[in-house]
């Protein structure tokens, strides 16, 4: 039997082959156009975080006629004062991050029990977002509103319950400055905690349950270590947020430099020693060294808790 070529164009007649669509060709121009999409990305990065890093860094080794010298980190390590201030640094950024971060959480437990998609839900969040990002001046202004020597609470205790002028000094101290960043470290827990507990399925609840397990059991063996790196990681980044936090502290205490964050803007912006401004960069670049380290360890914890929040 034979078959029929009648309308079958010769082979000569065809088009000439070109590049499938979507074959070898077509794959690299995508991937050329994703780089060139980053190009915007990769410039912001480089101008706002890697070259002002790299100023810190270089200005840290030399002197201000641009000579390489130690003298800059010799003296962090040898005066008190800057010691102190990374001290008290610490100290503030370690309590107000574990007070936003267990205080945070238990919110975030409030507000994931209640109607996923319910109004009051929509509010809390949003309402999170806006004071997670409320410091500086207005939020200071606030607190001494409230809290002040001339506060509302002050006042109402003053003269309906104690009848005597109070000792506030305390809200210019380290105890100011730790309710102070309160205020946007436990909305900040909360924007980075609630996604990791939406990602708890009831499933696994009622897998504990089905094998005996009460609601302990659950969250010792179960919901506990998936929620712990998420946990962790949130705390790192509260502790990073308070660390490197400067305007609220210098709106409350404009008189002196307890912060390492202070401190810097003291030897670049001091009156009386003039041309400390690279010692300010070495305490600059202690700064980021700190930070660095605890970002990488949130980088590490955060790709081990992804694997839960799907």
């Amino acid at each position: 039997m034979t078959v029929s070529t009648v309308g079958v164009p010769a082979p000569s007649e065809l088009p000439a082959a070109g590049p499938a669509f979507g074959g070898a060709g077509s794959s690299r121009f995508k991937r050329a156009g994703n780089y060139v999409a980053l190009i915007p990305f990769h410039a912001y990065v480089g101008l706002f975080l890697l070259f002002p890093t790299l100023v810190v860094a270089i200005g840290a080794f030399t002197t201000n006629k641009g000579q390489l010298t130690l003298d800059n980190i010799g003296a962090v390590f040898a005066t008190k004062a800057f010691i102190d201030s990374f001290a008290v640094s610490i100290q503030l950024a370690v309590v107000t991050a574990l007070i936003g971060a267990i205080l945070g959480a238990l919110l975030s437990w409030a507000v994931v029990r209640g109607n996923p998609n319910g109004a009051l839900r929509q509010l809390v969040v949003a309402a999170c977002g806006v004071l997670a990002q409320f410091g500086g001046v207005m939020l200071t202004f606030a607190f001494l509103a409230f809290v002040g020597y001339e506060g509302m609470l002050t006042l109402f205790i003053r003269d309906n319950i104690t009848h005597t002028r109070m000792d506030m000094s305390w809200v210019y101290s380290l105890t100011g400055l730790i309710m102070l960043y309160a205020y946007f470290q436990i909305p900040l827990m909360l924007i980075v905690f609630l996604p990791s507990l939406d990602g708890l399925r009831q499933e696994w609840y009622d897998a504990s349950a089905s094998l005996g397990g009460g609601a302990w059991s659950f969250w010792r063996h179960v919901g506990g270590p998936i929620l712990a790196p998420s946990f962790l990681g949130a705390l790192l980044l509260l502790f990073t947020n308070a660390f490197s936090a400067y305007a609220t502290a210098q709106a409350l205490i404009s008189q002196g430099c307890g912060l390492v964050t202070q401190q810097i803007a003291c030897q670049i912006q001091s009156e009386v020693m003039i041309g400390r401004e690279n010692v300010g960069k070495a305490l600059a670049l202690g700064m980021i060294i700190i930070v660095a380290t605890v970002m990488l360890l949130y980088a590490y914890i955060q790709r081990r808790a992804s694997r839960w929040v799907k």
